[in-house]
């Protein structure tokens, strides 16, 4: 059981480096660079990156992650992570909560309000994205900060159980 918990520990410290880090570029970067466009053309470029989204890639990193964390935290809770268990516990939660639910809660909400607003009326598309991006880059800092605090839960679960 030891080499699986370590297989699923390493999985989870990959899974949530590679969100932090996919949610971290756009708060780092990717919104600053839509907001030197119009705010229409803004709006129609991050309308494209939300349908290109979803698909495998990210789709696998962001939720095949949430699903090794669930794993992690029942076995968390059943005992064998031994010394690591409340790290993989809390780790767990933070991801949980902080990516995948902030993810369906405020996030993908917001990009669907974008995705309808009409394609060929640039003044509502302008109008969409300046209502937009303040709470979406917001939203996505937390994502970003509670992927990055995951992992570094889950890899002190793994010190910690050994």
């Amino acid at each position: 059981m030891s080499l699986f918990i370590d297989i699923l520990l390493v999985a989870a410290i990959l899974g949530t480096g590679i969100v932090a880090g996919v949610f971290y570029a756009f708060s780092g970067f990717v919104t600053q660079g839509l907001d030197r466009l119009p705010a229409a053309d803004a709006a129609r470029a991050m309308r494209e990156i939300n349908v290109t989204a979803v698909r495998p890639p990210l789709m696998l990193a962001l939720f095949g992650t949430g699903l090794v964390a669930a794993v992690l935290f029942v076995l968390a809770l059943l005992g064998p992570l031994g010394g690591g268990a409340w790290w993989a516990v809390a780790a767990s939660v933070v991801y949980l909560v902080g990516a995948i639910g902030v993810t369906g809660g405020a996030n993908v909400p917001r990009n669907n309000r974008l995705a309808a607003t009409s394609e060929t009326d640039a003044d509502a598309l302008a109008a969409a994205w300046t209502a937009f991006r303040p709470g979406w880059q917001a939203w996505n800092h937390v994502r970003t900060l509670t992927s990055a605090l995951a992992c570094v839960g889950f890899v002190l679960a793994l010190v910690a159980s050994h």
